[in-house]
């Protein structure tokens, strides 16, 4: 069978126990999932309500939430090998179950979409700060006031901090900053609910429709039901860090047990917020209803609270983009001290003392690559600036591969599925059934990007 072929080509990075004292429990693992999925994409779910109306759009999130359970179910078994041994990170996984040539393919577009996701959460975080900004003016000269800042500025500062907050060694070391991060995405969220109901209760009108807003053509209304489903796509699943995740945990309990619960938990705490945003923010603006629900100003008052809401985005945006840059550092330092063992840039490690704090272990290559990392997407965040377009497209595009294409064919191999076998049927079709969802959804976000792009 093919596990057996995978033992065979496996060359990778050694799966026997380390010196990593794992520490990891159900609270840090949740607070990791939480940071990873409650982010920016959580602020469009008001517009992809708006885009599917009153009936599909809360349809189509409670099938993401499950999508994305199902996807933890099967991802989690895999940590473990049948003799014991971890799989550190999604790649170690597929390259045991699945072979070396699948590996690439998996680690090219886990890739792209840690990459891709930092370069969203620096625009997002831009976008956020000149919020603030807008939202004191308009406070000031009234909603009418032109109140125009630029952007750049504010990326490049959440660039300068990424540069410090990158020498974090890896994820071990960064549950403090998930926590924090948690914490802030329960306070916007709340916020974002709580200004939509107040909206609500204050007009006496529920505003909105079954089939969403209206477009002049069938085609454009076909175009941005596409992007709204990207936009869903890309704030729900957490597949592409959830091996590296469960790898902090400690045992016992099984890693695989306090993950399974840490997730219902963090899936069951996301989908009620995501609900209560985008149905509460669609009631509240109906065909108005803006692409960020926080910084498209329709809200303007109390401002001092908007303001707080857009602090608290920053902070969690802050960490996210950690919990995502992390697994790619750490599969760089992986494979450049096996590629170059005797090389003292990449392997000599510096102690460095710091005042109130353990000892730092300082590292040539990681202080270079990780500068140049963060250097590059804050670069091509000033370049692409579509918010609810580029959401879409790394939705779209890593939806279907990474969540649910990977860890099918893992368990099957692990779990000795027969061809044609009920279970086999099923979770076949269920692939198929996302693999189309993915492509109508990237489709359309591709327009979107273009079409933005023109305009």
């Amino acid at each position: 069978m093919a596990i057996h072929h995978s033992l065979e080509v496996d060359q990778g990075p050694q799966h026997e126990e380390d010196s990593i004292v794992r520490t990891g429990t159900g609270l840090t693992c949740t607070a990791h999932i939480i940071t990873a999925v409650i982010g920016s994409g959580v602020l469009s779910l008001a517009w992809s309500t708006a885009q599917l109306g009153w009936i599909a759009a809360p349809i189509c999130m409670l099938c993401f939430a499950i999508v994305t359970y199902i996807s933890v179910f099967l991802m989690s078994e895999c940590y473990r090998t049948s003799t014991g041994e971890r799989n550190r990170s999604y790649m170690e996984a597929v390259r045991f179950y699945l072979g070396t040539r699948r590996t690439w393919f998996c680690g090219w577009l886990q890739y792209v979409s840690f990459y891709g996701t930092a370069v969203v959460y620096t625009f997002t975080t831009a976008t956020c700060i000149r919020a603030i900004q807008k939202s004191n003016c308009y406070h000031k000269e009234g909603h009418e006031a032109p109140c125009l800042y630029s952007d750049s500025f504010y990326m490049i500062l959440f660039g300068a901090v990424q540069i410090v907050l990158c020498l974090i060694p890896d994820f071990h070391e960064m549950a403090w900053l998930s926590i924090i991060a948690a914490i802030m995405s329960f306070a916007y969220s709340s916020i974002g609910f709580g200004l939509g109901l107040a909206k609500v209760i204050g007009d006496r009108k529920i505003k909105g429709t079954i089939s969403g807003i209206a477009m002049p053509s069938t085609t454009q209304k076909v175009w941005r039901v596409s992007q709204a489903l990207g936009d869903i796509a890309f704030a729900y699943p957490y597949s592409i860090i959830l091996l590296e995740i469960e790898d902090t945990l400690k045992s016992p309990p099984p890693e695989h047990k306090t993950m399974k619960k840490a997730s219902m938990v963090a899936v069951f705490i996301t989908t009620f917020f995501y609900l209560c945003c985008g149905c509460f923010g669609y009631a509240a603006f109906g065909d108005e209803t803006p692409g960020n629900l926080l910084t498209g100003f329709g809200f303007y008052e109390p401002y001092w609270l908007i303001d707080f809401a857009n602090v608290c985005i920053v902070i969690h945006l802050v960490g996210g983009y950690q919990v995502f840059s992390q697994p790619l550092f750490s599969f760089i330092d992986r494979w450049s001290a096996e590629r170059f063992p005797n090389s003292r840039f990449v392997t000599k490690v510096y102690p460095v003392k710091l005042p109130f704090l353990p000892p730092y272990r300082f590292n040539l290559l990681r202080l270079c690559f990780r500068t140049v990392y963060v250097i590059t997407t804050t670069g091509l965040a000033i370049y692409f600036l579509f918010f609810n377009q580029v959401l879409g497209l790394l939705g779209s595009f890593n939806f279907w591969p990474l969540a649910i294409y990977f860890p099918v064919e893992m368990y099957f191999v692990q779990r000795n599925v027969a061809p044609w076998s009920k279970p086999w049927v099923v979770l076949q079709v269920f692939s198929m059934v996302c693999f189309l969802v993915s492509i109508f959804a990237f489709v359309g976000s591709v327009e979107g990007v273009i079409s933005s792009k023109i305009s």
